[in-house]
């Protein structure tokens, strides 16, 4: 298989369906794309049932191309990340993977134009977020729920808004960031560094007044990343975390105990802003953005120093910091539902607290005047009270 019979399948899924976000190559199944959310099948001429396993592993090799680094990830770690882009219509962040003793590969298409706030439509907080001169923001989610994206969107107002330096580190870079009022000198992992924490360290020397970081991925990461925020600098970061409070004690889980307390008062200092972010099916097809925000208060400072408790919780600080631009999951899925953009029961499923979102509901059902229970009517016993 030559490249450009690469290119020639990649241009087909691409092609084959709209909103196509992931192309999915595995053995036993046919060439498959994810549109809106779902995997759907491509029809290929001449028409591919099943992937063999040589297919699947000689498609991989190509993408891998020889690349002694990416060869090597591949054979020890069972995986590897590049990015792959096809000439004039798009650019892609790959996995290959290894299971069952065959390859895989996942394609995640990257968008070419650089996401604004306002065009997706994000929380006006972003704005407030991308003012920040220093400390440590933390996008959060589950893998392809968009936290590069929002974080492409928060770079974008700096870019407009600011003469700063911005370096990035990234696996692989998705969004090319031209130079508006910003400097923007994008690194790629494997390519330019061999690891975030090296990548890190090298970019306090490189004097950036913004470091994206593509992942805190270990404790040396987020230490480099502490220090560089204690420094004067705003620092960027994703982890996979479901929401606020879990962020904190993903970070503290890196470290042991003894360096528990030490860690707590760094990041009490450091954290101005934790985003969590799900995606949730939209009314009519497609998918909507839900968040979370967690901003930095002294309420917030004391609860990070001294860990949750009855009435001090993170949820309850952001419930109460809806004028400074904090809300819940739970919130924010009631207002799209209000705006009828989702459903009732895929807001009450991709909530955190099912009780506390279908009040929301509820609240909203009775306003426009509708029922807010099946029940249609309740009747006595009579024959309870003739039998005693």
């Amino acid at each position: 298989m030559r490249k450009q019979e690469v290119d020639h399948i990649l241009t087909r899924m691409l092609d084959s369906h709209t909103n196509v976000s992931d192309l999915n190559l595995t053995v036993g199944k046919s060439l498959q794309v994810e549109s809106a959310g779902q995997l759907v099948p491509v029809d290929m001429k001449p028409p591919i049932k099943e992937l063999t396993p040589f297919q699947s592993e000689i498609f991989a090799l190509n993408l891998v191309n020889r690349d002694r680094r990416l060869t090597e990830a591949l054979i020890s770690h069972g995986s590897c990340d590049l990015s792959y882009t096809l000439p004039g219509k798009a650019r892609f962040r790959v996995n290959v993977f290894s299971q069952q003793g065959h390859y895989s590969v996942v394609l995640r298409q990257l968008e070419s134009k650089v996401p604004t706030i306002k065009e997706m439509g994000l929380p006006e907080v972003f704005y407030k977020i991308a003012d920040e001169l220093n400390g440590i923001v933390f996008v959060t989610g589950a893998t392809g729920s968009g936290k590069s994206t929002s974080l492409a969107a928060i770079l974008e107002v700096i870019n407009e808004n600011k003469s700063v330096h911005v370096v990035t580190l990234e696996d692989p870079i998705e969004y090319q960031h031209p130079h508006k009022k910003s400097t923007f000198n994008q690194r790629e992992l494997g390519t330019d560094f061999d690891a975030f924490a090296s990548g890190l360290r090298a970019a306090l020397r490189q004097a950036p007044k913004v470091i994206l970081v593509g992942e805190m991925r270990d404790r040396e990461t987020v230490e480099i990343g502490l220090s560089a925020a204690e420094t004067g600098h705003l620092v960027l970061t994703t982890l996979h975390t479901v929401d606020a409070g879990q962020t904190i004690n993903r970070i503290l889980g890196m470290f042991s105990i003894e360096e528990e307390n030490q860690i707590r008062i760094r990041l009490a200092d450091t954290i101005r802003w934790i985003v969590s972010q799900r995606l949730v099916p939209k009314v009519g097809g497609g998918r909507v953005a839900a968040f979370e925000v967690l901003g930095s208060n002294l309420r917030v400072k004391d609860t990070v120093l001294q860990g949750e408790s009855e009435g001090k919780t993170f949820y309850e600080i952001m419930q109460a910091g809806k004028p400074f631009g904090m809300t819940t999951f739970d919130d924010f899925l009631v207002g799209l539902y209000e705006q009828g953009l989702i459903t009732q029961e895929n807001a009450l499923a991709y909530s955190s607290r099912k009780g506390v979102t279908g009040r929301g509901i509820d609240t909203v059902k009775a306003a426009r005047g509708e029922t807010t229970t099946d029940i249609d009517s309740l009747q006595m016993d009579r024959e309870y009270e003739k039998n005693i």
